[in-house]
C-alpha cells in the first residue's frame, strides 16, 4: 500500500471504539474494539495491530490519523497510540478544526464531535436537509437544515442502556437479548420484554422523527447509522438508508478539509 494514501480514522465512543482504514478514496477496513478508559495505549495496540496485520495493513504507512471523540479522558491514549505505532500526530475534531458546517448551537462546542462528523457525511452524501439517527449508548438525532447548516438536535436515551435500566430495576424481570419478536403479543416474560424493547424503541424513534418530518420539509433522507441502526431500521417508518460508515466517511472528508 502506498504511503501517500493510507489514512487511518478512528471514533472513540462511549461503548465501543470504531476504527477505519482508508486507502486513497477506497474504505477498506474497519474493527469495532469495546472503549475501555482504563486501558493504555500498548493495551489498545495489541488489540489494534493483529487486526492491522491480518488484513496486512502496516501502521508505518499511514500519513495520517484522524479521531472524533466523546471520551476526554482517552484523549492522551490515543494520541500515545497514534505517536507510538502509527507515527503521526493524531488530528483531533475539536472545536476550531475546519468543518465546513456552520453550527446554529447556543454554545457550539457542546455538541459531541461525533455528531459533527455524522451531519457532515450526510450533508455531503445526501444533501440538505438531512436528518442522522445515530445509535449509540444514547441515541442522537442530528439535523442539517436547507442551507447546509447544523441546526441543533435531539438526544434519547439508547436502547441498551434502557433495557439494561429494565433489567436492573425490575426484580422480576431477567434479562433478554435485544431483537425484533416475531409477534407483538409476548406469550411469556422474555417474549413481552422483548416486544416492549423494540416495539416501545422503534415508537420512540418514529415518534421524534414524525415531529421532525413535520417541522422540516424537504428532508432529503433519514440515516441511520450506529450499533443498533439496522435493527431499529427494519421496524421504522422513516428511517430510509442504514449507513455504518458514516462516521468514517465524515472523518476523512474533515482530513480533505484540513489538509
Amino acid at each position: 500500500m502506498s504511503r501517500e494514501e493510507l489514512l487511518i480514522v478512528v471514533d472513540v465512543g462511549n461503548t465501543n471504539t470504531v476504527c477505519g482504514v482508508f486507502q486513497g478514496d477506497e474504505f477498506i477496513a474497519d474493527y469495532r474494539l469495546s472503549t475501555d478508559v482504563d486501558r493504555t495505549a500498548d493495551e489498545y495496540a495489541a488489540l489494534l495491530l493483529p487486526l492491522l496485520a491480518k488484513s496486512e495493513i502496516d501502521p508505518a504507512a499511514a500519513i495520517g490519523v484522524v479521531i472524533c471523540s466523546v471520551v476526554p479522558p482517552l484523549t492522551p491514549c490515543f494520541q500515545q497510540l497514534s505517536q507510538r505505532y502509527f507515527h503521526q500526530d493524531a488530528f483531533f475534531v475539536e472545536p476550531g478544526v475546519r468543518t465546513s458546517l456552520a453550527i446554529r448551537y447556543d454554545n457550539p462546542s457542546e455538541v459531541g464531535a461525533d455528531r459533527i462528523v455524522n451531519a457532515l457525511a450526510a450533508r455531503e452524501l445526501y444533501g440538505a436537509p438531512v436528518v442522522v439517527v445515530d445509535f449509540g449508548t444514547a441515541t442522537t438525532f442530528d439535523i442539517v437544515n436547507s442551507s447546509g447548516d447544523y441546526a441543533g438536535g435531539v438526544i434519547a436515551p439508547g436502547l441498551v442502556i434502557s433495557a439494561e435500566a429494565l433489567f436492573s430495576h425490575a426484580s422480576r424481570l431477567y434479562q433478554v437479548d435485544v431483537k425484533r419478536p416475531e409477534k407483538l403479543i409476548g406469550s411469556n416474560t422474555g417474549t413481552a420484554m422483548q416486544s416492549g424493547l423494540f416495539f416501545g424503541y422503534v415508537g420512540l424513534v418514529d415518534g421524534i422523527l414524525e415531529r421532525l418530518m413535520a417541522e422540516i420539509p424537504d428532508v432529503q433522507r433519514v440515516v441511520a447509522t450506529g450499533g443498533q441502526a439496522d435493527l431499529i431500521a427494519g421496524g421504522s417508518r422513516y428511517i430510509q438508508e442504514v449507513n455504518q460508515s458514516l462516521t468514517l466517511l465524515g472523518l476523512k472528508m474533515i482530513h480533505e478539509l484540513n489538509r
